[in-house]
């Protein structure tokens, strides 16, 4: 898709002249690189805005329509106002078509349904990286680089490294540098129900274990107390007692007798 944007050369310079143009409805911007100088421009907002909302536009290469001549461009930056939907000021820069250009591409994840992660496994894939970095001449920009997620299974992840790029597209990174671009994991709500369903069935098969051991230990109500034995021992001493004083009875009625039969 080819993208053009019109502009015209700006002569007013700091703040206050910005503060105006923003009121009139026109965006500041800047042109730069390439073997001429930097020029100040102006934009239209709304047609500009509209034009940002669409992902290519980011990763694309440009016409710049200037004063009624043209020139290919890339978007380099855009300030956006704190919290109005507003565009503060836009970069552009100047490409050569012989010269290799260095910006961040779009990245597309495809195939999620048919990996084993999510088909099979029951998990969830993190997209760790929106967008990479690569090296090109202007005629090999890809709009976007596709992720195949269809053989990514729990456990495993996929790098920058290991994604195919187009002809004439190189990555641009440094070293060994290797960034994770999506990765499959169990999701945390499920490994904290596996963690309760173990510690419930630990817990069951403790409870079982106790059991047996439970049931030969005689009920309270079952084991004699001291209170409960006091009176049957009590009982005994009682008799010997008892008996012991009708002894004591006959005697004394004996003796009665016996003092009334002398007197």
């Amino acid at each position: 898709m080819a993208f053009e944007v019109v502009a015209q050369s700006r002569k007013g310079q700091g703040r206050g002249a910005s503060r105006r143009l923003r009121h009139s409805g026109k965006v500041p911007g800047i042109l730069y690189g390439g073997k001429k100088p930097a020029l100040n421009i102006e934009l239209d907002h709304n047609p500009l805005y509209h034009q940002l909302r669409n992902e290519k536009f980011h990763a694309s290469v440009l016409t710049l329509a200037l004063d009624g001549a043209k020139e290919q461009v890339l978007l380099r930056a855009v300030n956006m106002h704190p919290f109005k939907m507003e565009v503060q000021h836009v970069d552009f820069q100047r490409v050569s078509a012989d010269e290799k250009i260095h910006i961040k591409v779009p990245l597309h994840f495809v195939n999620a349904e048919k990996s084993p992660a999510i088909k099979e496994q029951g998990g969830l894939i993190t997209h760790v990286l929106s967008e990479i970095d690569v090296r090109c001449l202007p005629a090999d920009l890809p709009e976007f680089i596709e992720v195949d997620l269809s053989a990514l299974a729990i456990g495993h992840s996929i790098h920058v490294r290991s994604l195919p790029l187009p002809k004439g597209v190189e990555l641009s990174l440094g070293g060994n540098e290797n960034p994770t671009v999506a990765s499959a994991q169990i999701p945390k709500a499920a490994i904290a129900e596996e963690e309760e369903a173990a510690a419930a069935a630990a817990a069951a098969g403790v409870e079982g274990a106790l059991a047996p051991a439970a049931e030969a230990v005689p009920a309270a109500a079952d084991v004699p107390t001291l209170k409960q034995k006091a009176p049957e021992a009590a009982a005994p001493a009682a008799e010997e007692k008892g008996g012991k004083g009708g002894k004591g009875e006959k005697a004394d009625k004996g003796d009665r007798g016996d003092r009334g039969d002398k007197k």
